[in-house]
């Protein structure tokens, strides 16, 4: 649901226990130079609740959500060509936005999002492969 009077150009809902997106948002919070175009939502504080904006835990752990000021919620790479466009870097978003620019960006996202957690050695049995017939129940992985 959006706020009813925003400044911002995006609310980014990023994992601050992930090291490389708390990386990216400091960045991003630096280039903002307290102009607040970009708001921060971290998904691992214990009182944030993703049905505020009618997703679940186990979606916005998978990928990096986005906000907008009217309600609607974006995902992946769109999140991050609205941010660094917020923050001035405009011609960084329009080059993202080429076709085949933004395929690779998609693919590299997604490799990104499926393997974050071992990356940052943060593996547990989320990180676990799926077994067909295993006894115990499998968890999401967690990206964003």
């Amino acid at each position: 649901m959006p706020d009813e009077a925003t400044s911002w150009e995006i609310r980014v809902l990023y994992d601050a226990d992930c090291p490389l997106c708390s990386r990216e948002v400091a960045l991003l919070r630096r280039l903002d130079r307290g102009r607040g175009r970009i708001d921060f939502e971290d998904i691992a504080a214990p009182d944030f609740d993703p049905a505020r904006y009618a997703l679940d835990q186990a979606s916005v752990e998978a990928r990096l959500h986005g906000v907008l000021p009217d309600g609607r919620i974006v995902d992946g790479v769109d999140v991050l060509v609205r941010a660094w466009s917020a923050v001035g870097f405009r011609l960084v978003a329009v080059i993202a936005r080429l076709p085949g620019v933004r395929w690779l960006l998609d693919r590299a996202y997604d490799v990104f999002a499926r393997n974050r957690l071992r990356w940052t050695g943060r593996c547990d049995d989320r990180c676990a492969p799926s077994r067909p017939n295993a006894s115990s129940g499998s968890r999401s992985p967690r990206t964003s």
